[in-house]
C-alpha cells in the first residue's frame, strides 16, 4: 500500500506542476502559432500529449527511487524537485515573457539537471534512470526549437 501511495503522490506532484505551468501560460501559448518556427517543429497539439507522458514518467521514476530508499531522503530526489521547478519556470520565461534567448539558457540549466538526475537515479534504481531518457531527448529537441525560434524571431 505504501508503494502505491508513493506512486500516486509523485506522479500527482509532477503532473500538477505541468498543469499549473500550462494554466499560468495558457493565455500566451498561442504565440507558437504566430512566431517563425524552424523545420521539424511539431504541431502545437502534440506538446501537451508528450509533456503529460513525460511528467508521468518523472513521477514514476521519483516514486521508484523513493520506494527503494524510503528510510532516508535521497539527494537524487532533491535534484528531481529542483529540475521540476526549473522546468516549470521555463514555460513562463518562454511563453509569458517571450525571452527566447534567456529561456534557451534556462533550458541548458534544465538539461544539466536532467543529466544529473539520471546519474543520481541510477545509483538507486537503474530503471528510474532509464525512464528519464525520453525526457532528456525531448528537452534536447526543445532546445533546438527554442534556439531556432530565438534566431528566427
Amino acid at each position: 500500500m505504501r508503494k502505491k501511495r508513493n506512486y500516486i503522490v509523485f506522479i500527482s506532484v509532477a503532473v500538477l506542476t505541468g498543469l499549473l505551468s500550462a494554466l499560468l501560460t495558457r493565455n500566451n501559448m498561442n504565440i507558437y502559432d504566430t512566431i517563425n518556427t524552424p523545420p521539424l517543429s511539431p504541431p502545437g497539439f502534440l506538446f501537451p500529449v508528450v509533456w503529460t507522458v513525460l511528467y508521468i514518467l518523472m513521477g514514476v521514476s521519483a516514486a521508484r527511487v523513493y520506494s527503494a530508499n524510503f528510510n532516508q531522503w535521497n539527494g537524487a530526489l532533491t535534484v528531481w524537485a529542483v529540475q521540476l521547478i526549473v522546468n516549470f519556470v521555463w514555460s513562463i520565461i518562454f511563453f509569458n515573457y517571450q525571452a527566447f534567448l534567456f529561456s534557451f539558457i534556462w533550458l541548458i540549466l534544465l538539461l544539466a539537471l536532467i543529466v544529473l538526475m539520471i546519474f543520481s537515479f541510477r545509483k538507486t534504481d537503474k530503471t528510474a534512470a532509464y525512464l528519464q531518457i525520453p525526457y532528456l531527448l525531448w528537452v534536447t529537441f526543445a532546445g533546438y526549437l527554442n534556439f531556432s525560434i530565438y534566431l528566427l524571431n
